[in-house]
């Protein structure tokens, strides 16, 4: 949507609203009331929605923490592995050679 487009859309928006309060059945006072008591109604679910944003992104980071424990516990051991392959390597006795008889 385009600047003019958005603006367009809000005036409507507003003009919409304020046509709804004018010729709502209702009082003044009880219409304001309803308003107030769903913008608080709003207001409580958009902060129960971002504390189960917070906790669901907080259970991803500690999952993701051990994820990466286990991955360096993983590398650690296979390094470990290939140093001691080495050293069994080299430190192995030479074997006498096999003399061939003909």
């Amino acid at each position: 949507m385009n600047k003019n487009g958005l603006s367009s859309f809000l005036l409507g928006l507003g003009v919409g609203i304020g046509l709804g309060i004018l010729f709502a059945p209702k009082s003044g006072e009880e219409t304001r009331g309803m308003i107030r008591n769903k913008a608080g109604e709003g207001a409580d679910y958009l902060k129960q929605r971002g504390s189960d944003i917070q906790q669901t992104a907080s259970e991803w980071v500690e999952k993701g923490k051990d994820a990466l424990g286990r991955q360096r516990s993983n590398l650690a051991d296979a390094v470990e592995a290939g140093k001691q392959a080495y050293r069994d390597t080299v430190n192995r006795q030479p074997q006498p050679a096999e003399s061939e008889t003909t």
